[in-house]
């Protein structure tokens, strides 16, 4: 059999010089809202030569742009400083400016000591530090909500009727407030928060493009600001400042559905508008009494419930100067909410895309149902013509009736949008303040006949999905059409729930379990990069830490739940391994230090929550099929996975003696794990349950001497007992996964996953699935993540993108494809912190071919099928230096592009 492989790098230009091609500031391009504690830089690099490093680098920082590319660098220079750090350089100069705009640059020197030219020109800008910096800003609001009015926590479901606690839905207001220019602008920045949404504008035009800003945290201990640079968008004399704000998850009535009643307070705004003019002086816009403010055209709205909108309210030109005002009244100064105000670090949550009706069905009396054949988050956006005071009603849902109405599953019902129109001609209309999972909108009260000449036309009607937006950080396919499809249900549901945090669904709970983002943060993480939302969650948990030490399994904590709906630790311990996967996949020390007192102290309650060092309760591998692992094998195994890991951590930022400690507990805890669960004659840990087998292989919890005893058990109880059917659940379908491709077993995961006719990826495909369900047999909520492993597989197995199991942030790569099963061809991409890391691969009787991208500055161990009498060629020359081990040639190679044959 000959064997060719081919790796290629693409997009390197013809110099013969290292470049900078891409440079980033706290892991955003040009980013606004920095805190100079958290400030360091990356950059990414390519060069046509092969085995490119980094020998050393220069950053400087300038006032101006015009300082910066004149060389008067009055900021900060670290001079040239031989390292090959391309990652996380934090910054070590001066104290900078609150609100303040930045220019930095960066060159690099090679291998071979020779430099690059500059990077172009970045910035960022620095947000507020302290209070005083807000510069007397208030919050203000239409209505006030007294502190004894707060329902929090919040109820779970709904209150009792008679309740006193019971309140109506909190209006939406209107703020507006005119200023004056008299002088030339040189900056305008604006850091605003609205609780629990807002929508800015100026001069009559949007300020941003985010939705349901800022993002969800625990209102108490932190809420979120958001600065944007306006300075375009003034003009000289008048202008005017308008915002819209609606209730999120600041507060939530139940007359609609909830999975939580409570309130934080009544809307309300802050706001500094911070101008710069060119001759240097300052001025500043704040919010205070002296705003008018007046009810919305929003007549209701909730993050579950939905939205109501009367188009006849409007108020035109609301948000622009020379408005008539006098009817409304002076904004109030509102109960102070209790939270640090913070800026927002992560990508907001935007629209990212629209989805066109593929269908539309008359199934009664002026009502239409639309099918727009892809279940995602998502708000309507209607076109329609109508009369004054005609309502058309729009409900969304995943599923239909078998009459073709539209169904709401696990009594996520009603939730609704309702829009009066004003009757003017054509309208457009969205919700502001809510969403769903949506693949359907039914539309009542809607033209469906022509000789219902009287009744509202709809032009057009269309889904737009909203999404964190964070960039796209993989891609993944082969000659498999049902792994293909695979990859795009579970790619619908992880974009779905990647919101300001990540979600379970995102019609029934849009909580923030923390299982998802403990089960499912590597598969995310290949698909999108998710440094900043991690960040995010990260400050959630320690917000939502209790007393005790204890991090709930929802963070925010907005419902505080009972047993192990409070208290799991397969969720929980999620608290510990975010900041362990920042560092593994990211390079991130900062976080782990401070982290380390949340992560201890969480693992000091577990440590007490424990019986002979095992843990044996919370929800175990939740929806697996049969109920057939003990909790305590899952509790227990990621206690081990987190105690272990917080050793590393510890020794990772030199805390010895508690690295030793963690250590000698984890060591305990294995064998106590060992002792309770495994039986040495049967070769089985507990049950026997996949589960229960392959999370000790996969967490390094069995003994080495019988390690491949249990992992041949799991192996042949797969083939023979289970026939190759899944059965494992949330926590456990990943380590079955990872310990099948990852110990020689990637066709037995390929003949799981290569089929239909069984609870599994293909049968949920087969039942008409569009995104990832919540069940294996495909009921429950049709839009969720927590199932997406297999995309591990994909891009670390099939593709062959990985990390050896010492490298960090990618630096040391592991490229080792599987062609397994009927696969011909396959094709991945990844976006390292290096760059991207790209591979293709075909497959023919006699030719094996490999694609890929090793970016500057990492090396890479390439692992290609071969035997010891294989020849293997790179570009077109024999190689000799190579090893072979079980059918496996293992090659170093280091950046560059490569074309290797191996025959």
């Amino acid at each position: 059999m000959v064997l060719v492989v081919f790796l290629l790098s693409v997009g390197l230009t013809a110099r013969a010089q290292i470049r900078v091609v891409a440079a980033l500031c706290d892991n955003r391009v040009n980013p606004v809202g920095i805190n100079p504690r958290d400030l360091f830089f990356s950059w990414e690099m390519q060069s046509p030569k092969e085995s490119v490093t980094q020998s050393a680098y220069q950053v400087v920082i300038a006032s101006s742009k015009a300082n910066l590319t004149s060389g008067q660098f009055d900021v900060f220079n670290s001079d040239v400083v031989k390292s090959d750090q391309s990652i996380q350089v934090h910054y070590s100069g001066k104290a900078l400016q609150s609100a303040q705009t930045y220019f930095w640059r960066v060159r690099v020197w090679d291998t071979d000591k020779k430099p690059s030219a500059w990077s172009s020109p970045q910035q960022f800008t620095t947000g507020i530090f302290t209070p005083a910096d807000w510069k007397n800003a208030r919050w203000i609001g239409y209505e006030d909500l007294p502190d004894s009015g707060r329902v929090v926590p919040f109820v779970h479901l709904k209150m009792k009727p008679g309740d006193s606690r019971i309140f109506k839905n909190a209006r939406s207001p209107l703020l507006r407030k005119e200023f004056t220019m008299t002088r030339k602008v040189a900056k305008a920045l604006l850091f605003i928060s609205g609780l629990g949404h807002y929508e800015a504008s100026i001069n009559g035009s949007r300020i941003g493009d985010a939705f349901l800003s800022p993002g969800w945290t625990s209102y108490d201990k932190t809420i979120l600001y958001n600065t944007y640079d306006i300075t375009d968008q003034l003009r000289p004399g008048s202008n005017a400042m308008g915002v819209l704000l609606g209730n999120g998850f600041y507060s939530i009535s139940q007359e609609r559905y909830v999975k939580g009643t409570g309130t934080f307070g009544n809307p309300k705004l802050i706001v500094l508008l911070k101008i710069t003019y060119t001759d240097g002086s300052t001025d500043h816009v704040i919010s205070d009494q002296s705003w008018k403010a007046t009810p919305s055209p929003i007549t209701f709205n909730t993050i579950y419930g939905g939205e109501d909108y009367d188009a006849r309210l409007e108020q035109k030109g609301w948000n622009t100067a020379g408005f008539a005002d006098k009817a409304w009244k002076n904004a109030v100064l509102v109960t102070l909410p209790k939270g640090k105000l913070l800026p927002e670090i992560d990508y907001p949550v935007r629209f990212l895309d629209s989805l066109t009706a593929r269908k539309m069905t008359v199934v009664g009396p002026n009502t239409v149902v639309y099918d727009f054949g892809q279940n995602c988050s998502g708000v309507p956006r209607i076109h329609v013509n109508g009369k004054a005071g005609q309502i058309l009603k729009m409900t969304p849902a995943e599923l239909l009736h078998s009459d073709g109405t539209v169904h709401h599953t696990d009594g996520v019902t009603p939730h609704s949008y309702s829009y009066t129109l004003k009757g003017d001609g054509a309208e457009t209309w969205q919700p502001r303040f809510s969403y769903f999972a949506v693949r359907y909108v039914q539309v009542e009260g809607v033209r469906v006949k022509a000789e219902e000449a009287s009744l509202p036309v709809v032009t057009e009607l269309k889904i737009l999905h909203n999404r964190n937006a964070a960039p796209a950080n993989g891609s993944f396919a082969c000659s498999n059409a049902l792994f293909n499809r695979i990859h795009t249900l579970t790619d619908w549901a992880i974009k779905s729930n990647l919101q300001s945090y990540i979600t379970d669904n995102p019609q029934r709970e849009k909580l923030s379990w923390q299982g998802e983002q403990n089960f499912m943060r590597t598969a995310i993480h290949y698909t999108y990069n998710v440094y900043n939302l991690y960040r995010s969650l990260i400050q959630n948990m320690a917000d939502a830490q209790h007393e005790n030490g204890l991090v709930p399994d929802i963070a925010p904590e907005y419902i505080q739940f009972d047993g192990p709906f409070v208290d799991s630790p397969e969720w929980g311990t999620t608290a510990i391994l975010d900041s362990w996967f920042l560092y593994q996949f990211y390079g991130d020390t900062s976080v782990v230090r401070k982290t380390y007192g949340m992560m201890t102290r969480y693992a000091d309650f577990l440590e007490n929550r424990a019986t002979d060092n095992l843990l044996l309760y919370g929800l175990g591998d939740w929806l697996d099929i049969g109920k057939v692992t003990p909790v305590g094998v899952t509790a227990t195994a990621y206690y081990y996975h987190s105690i272990s890991a917080l050793s590393a951590m510890a020794a990772l930022i030199g805390k010895t003696n508690d690295a030793d400690r963690y250590r000698n507990l984890a060591k305990t805890i294995k064998t106590a794990f060992n002792t309770k669960f495994y039986n040495p004659e049967k070769k089985l840990y507990a049950t026997g349950s996949q589960t229960a087998m392959a999370m000790p292989i996969s967490m390094g919890l069995v003994e080495e001497t019988y390690r491949n005893d249990v992992l041949n058990k799991l192996v042949t109880n797969i083939q023979s007992i289970d026939a190759h059917r899944l059965t494992a659940g949330d926590v456990g379908n990943r380590y079955l996964i990872k310990s099948l491709y990852e110990n020689g077993h990637p066709e037995t995961l390929f003949t799981m996953t290569n089929r239909d006719d069984v609870p599994g990826y293909g049968y949920l495909l087969k039942r008409g699935a569009t995104a990832l369900v919540e069940t294996w047999d495909g009921k429950a909520s049709q839009n969720q993540l927590a199932m997406g492993h297999i995309l591990e597989w994909f891009y670390e197995g099939i593709a062959g993108i990985a990390q050896e199991e010492n490298s960090v942030a990618f630096k040391h790569l592991k490229l080792r494809p599987q062609p397994v099963g009927d696969l011909t061809w396959a094709r991945g991409r990844f976006h390292s912190p290096y760059g991207w890391v790209m591979t293709s691969w075909t497959k023919t009787a006699s030719r094996f071919r490999y694609q890929v991208e090793i970016p500057v500055n990492t090396r890479a161990t390439v692992y290609l099928p071969a035997r010891s009498r294989s020849k293997i060629y790179k570009n077109g020359k024999i190689v000799r230096d190579y090893k072979i081990e079980a059918n496996t040639a293992l090659l170093e190679l280091g950046s560059g592009q490569y074309e290797l044959k191996v025959e």
